[in-house]
């Protein structure tokens, strides 16, 4: 792993809400704002921003958490900006940003996103490990 950021650096990126991204299970539709789940979907995208550079070749990254502070709508149209701010590398290699996602400059969301960088073999075998065959 390569340790190229320190506390506070940030990356960004901008998205426009999908029709396809509103709040709806095999029930229907609940609201026609984003929904919390491709909201975070897309907080953990902010957060492999920074493991995309930081990781090796025989490397990748891997979820370990998101925390998502929904805070107000948005909706189909409006275009998001969503801050990572790289907080720390864990002991366990474990990369923890925190994010804010803004519609102009009413805040959309904020929470903490996780990603460690492990070796791909150690993926590979751990998911080989779980596999139910």
């Amino acid at each position: 792993m390569k340790h190229l950021f320190k506390q506070g650096d940030v990356k960004r990126y901008s998205k426009v809400v999908s029709i396809d991204e509103l709040a709806s299970f095999e029930s229907g539709t609940v609201h026609e704002v984003y929904s919390t789940f491709a909201l975070a979907r897309d907080a953990e995208w902010s957060g492999r921003m920074f493991v995309l550079e930081m990781k090796e070749e025989d490397e990748e990254g891997i979820g370990t958490r998101i925390t998502v502070e929904h805070k107000s709508p948005a909706f189909v149209g409006q275009e998001l900006t969503f801050t990572a701010t790289f907080e720390e590398i864990t002991a366990r290699n474990e990369i923890i940003t925190s994010y804010q996602v803004c519609c102009g400059e009413r805040i959309i969301a904020e929470g903490i996103q996780g990603q460690k960088i492990l070796k791909n073999e150690t993926i590979e075998a751990l998911f080989n490990s779980l596999q139910p065959y």
